[in-house]
């Protein structure tokens, strides 16, 4: 009781008190409000209530208002949305006054979203220059809604800080072709502070579309982008590349979408005109970089098309492996028949060599006994030394040779069981020094294969097995890290969404799993599959010379060139390489990993060279560590090339000179054979021999067949380093592919050459691998100079040479030129393999060297 009576006490006191001044205090309250409309209105107030004006807006009526720091207006408009269709709304802008200190502010409330802006925009470009636009269109978010028809209502807030009175223009209207429709192209105009969004929803049954934008208009530079459907949607430039996928363009962007990718089954295609033209590779037009100095960015609108159409199915993925499979496999099942067939006739004609050669009705004898045919074989076999060299009765007493001796095969088959691991690569023969020097025999006017294969073959064996033991090892450190970086590149493409790093053709690109070209990558099966071809090739014919030599086969011990087969092994290792390195280059296409396609094609350029040239001079040709050592070389100028050789002056005279400096070299090693010295007196010995040769007896060159495939040469090389010097090609790594290539068809053509006229013929099977090859090869040019992108441009501009597929709908030019380039790759080693099969019943002393 006692604290209930002292309560209602103090709530009466307390209750009187406040009573007591809550009079006065609303008669100061009146007071300060008239003050304050005195002071922000005009005076009365009934005008304080224009502090915020609000109008029931209407769809595609423009009002005309002016807007100070003294008013803000609110437009409020509806619309009834369907689940069923969905329609646009769009709101546009236009300041009418010029010179303005603040900006007017647009503030647009939505049910489920606020989009906010100034005008005039400001939208930054490079070296942070500043492009007002006055005149502003933006489309709403559209929320999703769950009721079949819903009334949704919006909010336009207008407002400044500026005293002065700024006039400007607003209209809301419906966009009647918000939705694109399936194969419909669907024209529109955009521009930089009037960017275009429409959205597209899968249809039943399709898993994959392709987005095409194109326009006639090379600039202004643009984007579009494939976004969710959410709010906000990032339609400016400075915010486009926030989420989803995008790509720059200037006539033509593809993007394939899948459904996977997009829960709501929809998505929005969102293209966005750049403030500036240098991101697609358009000149960058010079200013000075004052503070807060505006440019006026002129006409930037740009006028666009966009068509969204089904993708392949993926019955077609299963055609593309099936018919790539397909082709290579047949490869083999050609091969296999082809070996069939020789062996038969090998068997028929072995059959009919033994009917006329031991038939006791044809020669009156008894049938010989194995031991005597093994001694008639021990008096007609010379040693493992004549079976590098072994030359004719008449042709050992002519003043060309050299003495040879002799051995019984007893130590022929001993020497062959002994372990390779015993003999040293830098090991001759057992001749005497008079007969093994090299000065005598490499210098005669009409050289010999035996004159240039007096080596051990167990010597040579090792050291051209060194060559495919190399290329292996190279490939497994050379092919993971490869393997590696390529894989992060696809995740970043795939995480950020940035379709500018990698140069696909869009057009025809056709996704697999996270795989953004897997038509690219499939269609370099080839390379792997006739690789391993061309090694079993090689391996059977590996065996079968091998049988012959321990069954002491005269003609494979005395005849023929001599058969060694570890470049031929690394031939074809190199083409397996190249098919799995373009394939992966072709996950994500750059100039930054162009030399993973372009290294292991100057490994067989070089190698094939190299096989070119060992035919002939088995004795003398370079050590895989030299042979490696250079291809290194000329990768690591690639490499140089690409990162510091455009435009780059300086580089292009540098590599010139190295260039013309090396060819002259490697003329001079290949001339001489390899008998010259480079040293001090180098300069003073060619003055010497052109005196003596060229002035004093006007002589001709003594080896005119190698000068006239060095000259040839010579002019081929210093062609090519002039135009490289005053063209300076962005692309260095296909031109030095291209020298590399010219090289090695010139050295082809001039042994061809020199085969038919030396009296050497061509076999039937040779003569349809080169005629067969050089077809493909004319196909498969025709088709690598399509150029369906290009890095040496911007991603934007390398866009404008993508094409559609042309082969099942799913493979491009560029998947063609893999097919027939690795045809042609395969027929060229054939034609390496098989082109002197002709020598293999003739004795080496009467094979001439070129």
């Amino acid at each position: 009781m006692l604290f209930s009576s002292l309560w209602k006490s103090r709530y009466k006191t307390h209750f009187g008190a406040t009573d007591c001044w809550w009079r006065p205090g609303l008669v100061v309250l009146l007071c300060w409000s008239c003050v304050t409309q005195l002071t922000f209105g005009n005076g009365t107030f009934e005008e304080s209530k224009h502090l915020v004006i609000q109008r029931e807006g209407e769809f595609d009526i423009t009002y005309n208002d002016t807007v100070t720091s003294e008013n803000q207006t609110i437009y409020a408009f509806n619309h009834t949305v369907s689940r069923n269709k969905t329609e646009g709304v769009r709101v546009s802008v236009d300041v009418l006054s010029q010179n303005l200190k603040s900006p007017i502010l647009f503030v647009v409330r939505q049910k489920q979203a606020v989009l906010s802006f100034q005008v005039p925009l400001i939208l930054r470009g490079l070296y942070q220059r500043k492009y007002p636009y006055n005149h502003l269109g933006r489309t709403l978010c559209q929320p999703p809604t769950k009721a079949a028809s819903e009334t949704q209502y919006f909010f336009v807030d207008v407002s400044t800080l500026s005293s002065q009175g700024t006039n400007y223009q607003l209209r809301v209207s419906r966009v009647e072709s918000f939705t694109l429709q399936t194969d419909k192209t669907f024209s529109f105009t955009a521009s930089p502070s009037q960017p275009q969004y429409f959205k597209y929803v899968f249809p039943e049954g399709v898993d994959t579309v392709i987005v095409k934008v194109s326009s006639d208009m090379n600039f202004p530079c643009s984007v579009m982008s494939i976004q969710d459907i959410q709010c906000p949607v990032y339609d400016l430039d400075n915010n486009v590349a926030f989420i989803g996928m995008y790509q720059t363009m200037t006539k033509k962007g593809a993007i394939t979408v899948q459904r996977k990718d997009f829960p709501s089954n929809s998505f929005y295609v969102v293209v966005v005109v750049k403030t500036e033209d240098e991101a697609c590779g358009g000149p960058l037009r010079f200013y000075p970089l004052r503070p807060d100095e505006l440019i006026d960015a002129g006409n930037r609108s740009k006028i666009l098309d966009v068509v969204v159409s089904p993708a392949i199915e993926s019955e077609v993925y299963v055609m593309g492996m099936l018919f790539c499979l397909g082709i290579f496999l047949s490869f083999y099942l050609l091969t296999l028949l082809v070996a069939c067939l020789q062996n038969k006739r090998a068997k028929r004609r072995a059959l009919f060599h033994n009917i006329d050669d031991t038939s006791p009705a044809e020669t009156g004898k008894t049938p010989a006994s194995p031991n005597e045919y093994g001694s008639l074989a021990d008096s007609t076999v010379s040693s493992e030394a004549v079976t590098e060299s072994a030359p004719s009765i008449d042709s050992a007493t002519s003043a060309d040779n050299y003495g040879y001796m002799e051995r019984s095969l007893e130590n022929v088959g001993r020497s062959r069981q002994e372990s390779l691991s015993s003999i040293e690569e830098d090991d001759y023969d057992t001749l005497d020094d008079i007969n093994s020097d090299k000065n005598i025999v490499r210098t005669k006017k009409y050289l010999c294969v035996s004159d240039l294969s007096r080596k051990d073959k167990r010597v040579l064996s090792k050291k051209y097995q060194i060559y495919f033991w190399n290329i292996a090892t190279i490939a497994v450190f050379y092919a993971l890290p490869v393997i590696q970086l390529v894989i992060t590149y696809q995740t970043v493409v795939n995480v950020t969404g940035n379709q500018d790093i990698c140069y696909y053709n869009f057009m025809c690109a056709h996704p697999l799993g996270a795989l953004s070209a897997f038509n690219n990558i499939l269609s370099n099966l080839g390379y792997v599959m006739l690789g391993l071809l061309f090694l079993l090739i090689v391996l059977k014919r590996d065996i079968v010379h091998n049988r012959a030599l321990s069954c002491n086969d005269v003609n494979a011990l005395e005849c023929g060139i001599p058969k060694h087969f570890g470049l031929f092994y690394a031939m074809g290792t190199a083409l397996m390489m190249e098919g799995l390195l373009s394939a992966c280059y072709h996950v994500c296409p750059n100039y930054t990993n162009f030399q993973f396609d372009t290294s292991f094609m100057y490994m067989i350029a070089g190698l094939c060279m190299l096989k070119l040239y060992q035919k002939r001079h088995p004795d003398i040709n370079a050590s895989a560590y030299t042979a490696y050592a250079c291809l290194a070389g000329v990768i690591f100028f690639s490499v140089i090339g690409v990162v510091f050789g455009r435009g780059n002056t300086v580089f292009w005279i540098v590599f010139s000179v190295i260039h013309i400096l090396a060819t002259l070299l490697l003329s001079t090693q290949l001339y001489y054979m390899g008998r010259w010295r480079l040293d001090s007196g180098i300069l003073r010995r060619m003055v010497y021999i052109v005196y003596t040769d060229s002035i004093r007896q006007c002589s001709g060159p003594m080896y005119i067949d190698r000068m006239v495939l060095l000259v040839m040469g010579n002019i081929v090389n210093w062609s090519l380093a002039a135009y490289g010097l005053i063209e300076r090609p962005n692309d260095f790594a296909s031109y030095l592919l291209a020298i590399a290539i010219c090289n090695l068809l010139l050295y082809f053509a001039f042994y061809i050459i020199m085969k038919l006229r030396s009296g050497e013929r061509i076999r039937c099977l040779a003569l349809v691998c080169i005629l067969f090859t050089a077809v493909v090869w004319g196909f498969a040019l025709y088709f690598f100079f399509q150029g369906l992108s290009t890095w040496q441009k911007t991603p934007a501009e390398s866009r404008e040479h993508n094409r559609d597929c042309i082969l099942l709908s799913f493979f491009d030019d560029h998947d063609i030129w893999h097919f027939l380039s690795s045809i042609a790759m395969f027929g060229s080693f054939l034609v390496l393999l098989t082109m002197d099969d002709d020598l293999d019943a003739v004795q080496r002393d009467k094979i001439y060297v070129f």
